[in-house]
């Protein structure tokens, strides 16, 4: 009997740190307060990072869509604001973790930018300052783009320096390309700024630049994915890079920012902020990772060659 008990004393024992580990999150709750839409590749892998960190430590976890690529006017992202408010009144969470531009000046800035509620930011483009952030109540991953080695890669098979931007029209698109001239010095003769799938390839035909970026055409009216790769494949004549998973089937090479570090980060630091420490002594943090690929559709059809080396390095796309 004694032995018993002394076994079960050290299974107890052996398992303590977890029950205490588990029982410092249980019950707490955690809002993501998305700019976009449930579906976007971007969301989904925030989402599915969060979850990963926060598996089995008995959070509850929640997100809020704000959907404003399928509704960028004023006068939603004003109304979806409020609502997302009526919502964390209503859920009550710990902590916030706000993603994207829109969350950003639509919610954190009329509502909580000096409350206590504390809140986590991440996926915004480069600048805070736009927004006075940080404040005492948070702290957050900013989102620094790659763009300038992404051109860097483009140059090689490039007839000039000329770039050339194709982006569906958003805010976070407007300052992202802002920041490629200002902070980045990219050689840009123009940027395309469109709201329609046949403005989009109106613009991608009549580029007269050395390259093309392509940003974003989540929220295009009229988009369809498979006549687009098709347009781009019968069409392409200038190299074309990019940023995101989403574009690799319109793009000869990129260098993707992964949604996992953004979401992974947030994550970790709501757990230290349950933990007791203060957001705003967490330090403001920037993406580092990124994942180079290689379309190999698109460089057939512009009779690029890439050295060996370089295919070993990249995700290929046939």
């Amino acid at each position: 009997m004694l032995k018993i008990l002394i076994l079960l004393l050290l299974a107890c024992s052996s398992f303590s740190p977890w029950v205490l580990a588990a029982s410092n999150y249980t019950g707490k709750k955690v809002l993501h307060v998305a700019s976009y839409h449930s579906s976007f590749e971007w969301v989904t892998g925030l989402n599915h990072s969060i979850e990963t960190v926060f598996k089995d430590k008995g959070i509850d976890f929640q997100v809020f869509y704000m959907d404003t690529k399928n509704h960028p006017t004023e006068a939603w992202k004003q109304e979806i604001a409020l609502k997302a408010k009526d919502f964390i009144e209503t859920f009550k969470p710990n902590i916030v973790i706000a993603s994207d531009d829109d969350a950003a000046k639509y919610l954190i800035v009329p509502y909580y930018k000096e409350s206590n509620l504390p809140f986590i930011f991440c996926g915004i483009n480069e600048d805070i300052k736009v927004y006075g952030f940080p404040t005492k109540n948070m702290t957050g991953m900013l989102e620094v783009d790659l763009a300038d080695v992404v051109v860097a890669h483009l140059r090689k098979y490039a007839k000039g320096n000329r770039v050339a931007i194709l982006t569906v029209d958003g805010m976070s698109e407007r300052k992202l390309v802002q920041n490629y001239i200002d902070v980045l010095k990219l050689p840009i003769s123009h940027a395309y700024f469109v709201k329609t799938f046949e403005e989009w390839k109106t613009a991608f035909l009549m580029t007269d630049a050395d390259m093309l970026l392509l940003i974003n055409y989540v929220g295009l009216e009229g988009w369809d994915t498979q006549t687009a790769i098709q347009f781009v494949e019968q069409n392409a004549h200038i190299p074309i890079g990019a940023n995101f998973s989403w574009l690799k089937p319109f793009a000869l090479l990129g260098i993707t920012k992964l949604a996992e570090e953004q979401g992974t980060w947030s994550a970790q630091a709501a757990l230290k902020i349950m933990d007791g420490v203060q957001p705003n002594d967490i330090p403001i943090a920037k993406n580092k990772d990124g994942r180079l690929f290689i379309n190999l559709r698109i460089a057939n059809k512009l009779g690029v060659v890439f050295n060996k080396a370089l295919l070993q390095t990249a995700e290929i796309i046939n």
